[in-house]
């Protein structure tokens, strides 16, 4: 077990990170699925998943209470080897974090980055030193989370990652960045940097995106809303506004290196690597 700090729901209170084998444990991750995400039945990754991944390799680790390490799990991080054929043959082996779900309650008080430490050690156990997983690029919040407490940077582009309604000319596009951790170079937590550099996506006098022509050898900035955007339209079309600056600047070899902010506005900062 991992001890942890307070919650934002109740200060005084810590938590434990323990492996998940027991099925009724992992039966319980269920749940804590919808709270985090409002996932629907068909979104939800069972528990009878977890328990074959925590049988043959994977790590399922989950948060609890202080006190009451069998009791109401407060999050949860899932991940599990991956491979491929590198360029020459070689076989490329890394851990792939498929999931980390936090409460509602739970967020802001260090929890998601303890889940991420204790998945981090137990992926260096099994000798693997990279970890990678997918975040969507229109929630700040995660960006900060996986950019600046983490210390890990997003590498590519993938529109459409999930197909998330019936309808494909319908459904909202699943855009994903893709983060890679090098897990043997651990950051400390850094405060958000101050926007530099070229402006290639902002926020115009209505809230809605607007692009810039690119004009220079970069750092570049891409605007990202830090608030909810309750308007569909709004929020397709910086979703498509992202999309077309982050597309073209990580095929063009930059990376997401960090987010940084003024005041209450966020921007990507895109980096040679």
């Amino acid at each position: 077990m991992i001890p942890g700090p307070a919650t934002d729901a109740a200060p005084a209170q810590s938590f434990v990170i323990r492996d998940v084998t027991d099925p009724w444990a992992l039966r319980a991750l269920e749940e804590v699925q919808v709270a985090a995400w409002g996932y629907a039945d068909r979104e939800v990754l069972p528990g009878t998943m977890f328990r074959i991944g925590a049988a043959t390799g994977a790590v399922v680790l989950a948060a609890y209470p202080a006190g009451e390490p069998e009791g109401r799990p407060l999050g949860f991080a899932y991940g599990f080897p991956a491979l491929r054929q590198g360029a020459r043959g070689e076989t490329e082996l890394w851990h792939h974090s498929h999931l980390l779900a936090v409460r509602p309650e739970c967020r802001g008080g260090g929890l998601a980055v303890a889940l991420k430490h204790a998945q981090r050690e137990r992926a260096l156990a099994q000798g693997l030193t990279r970890m990678t997983w997918t975040f969507d690029p229109l929630v700040a919040r995660n960006a900060r989370l996986n950019l600046g407490k983490l210390g890990a940077r997003a590498v590519s582009y993938h529109p459409d990652w999930y197909a998330l309604d019936d309808d494909r000319e319908a459904a909202f596009p699943a855009d994903r960045l893709m983060i890679e951790w090098d897990l043997t170079r651990p950051q400390q937590e850094r405060p958000a940097p101050a926007p530099q550099g070229e402006v290639l996506l902002e926020a115009d006098d209505r809230g809605w995106p607007q692009l810039r022509e690119l004009a220079g050898p970069g750092p570049f900035l891409a605007e990202v809303p830090t608030h909810d955007l309750p308007d569909d339209g709004q929020r397709r079309a910086w979703g498509l506004a992202l999309r077309e600056v982050l597309s073209a600047r990580l095929s063009a070899g930059d990376v997401v290196s960090d987010l940084a902010r003024d005041r209450d506005r966020a921007y990507y900062v895109l980096t040679q690597p």
